[in-house]
């Protein structure tokens, strides 16, 4: 867990000021997650698992290979449709495909005053809530200079109010994707190491 934790400190100011994660676990955040985990009773465990009509494995194996693409892509010398390729598939794997399969169930399930909790909680609200619509329904491009995304969503509940334009600038964006790739790692090896 010691290089998700460097990974995830890089962002220790947004994590204390827009995930509210107090200064003393910023720097051992992975870890301090992964202990969380693994204080969950074997009956919440097997409720994270048995959720899940995809087996963890495989889940493991789909978080490796997105993975492995993003650093042979990294490698390449960048190009308008590689680069394109990884905003989709980044944002799809980081918000759509990990919010109902895992932040909901860890939201449900770890105590309210865990960093876990805390971490899903802001993955599961706006702007990142707003943001995980968008691209679950085809709302967004790239801003004008490509220094982030542009995007519309209902602030609440759809067709109960209109569709507001919003906006995520690169180094905003960047910091939602590691944290959420940081939950999953963290939880489906510790959950895998546990099981």
């Amino acid at each position: 867990m010691k290089h998700l934790d460097k990974q995830i400190s890089y962002w220790e100011h947004k994590l204390k000021s827009q995930v509210k994660i107090p200064a003393e676990y910023c720097g051992s955040l992975a870890s301090s997650i992964q202990n969380e985990i693994g204080s969950l009773t074997q009956n919440e465990i097997n409720s994270l698992i048995d959720y899940n009509p995809v087996d963890l494995k495989s889940r493991i194996e789909e978080l490796q290979a997105f993975q492995s693409m993003m650093d042979t892509f990294n490698q390449m010398k960048p190009r308008p449709e590689i680069v394109r390729t990884q905003v989709i598939t980044q944002n799809y794997i980081c918000f759509v495909y990990l919010k109902d399969t895992l932040f909901e169930l860890l939201k449900k399930t770890m105590p309210s005053d865990s960093l876990t909790n805390k971490c899903c909680k802001f993955l599961l609200n706006n702007p990142v809530r707003a943001f995980r619509n968008s691209i679950a329904h085809g709302n967004w491009k790239y801003k004008s200079d490509f220094s982030g995304l542009e995007f519309w969503a209902h602030k609440g509940v759809p067709n109960q109010e209109p569709m507001y334009k919003w906006e995520v600038h690169q180094d905003d964006l960047s910091f939602w994707q590691a944290l959420s790739r940081m939950i999953a790692y963290v939880t489906y090896l510790t959950i895998n190491k546990i099981k």
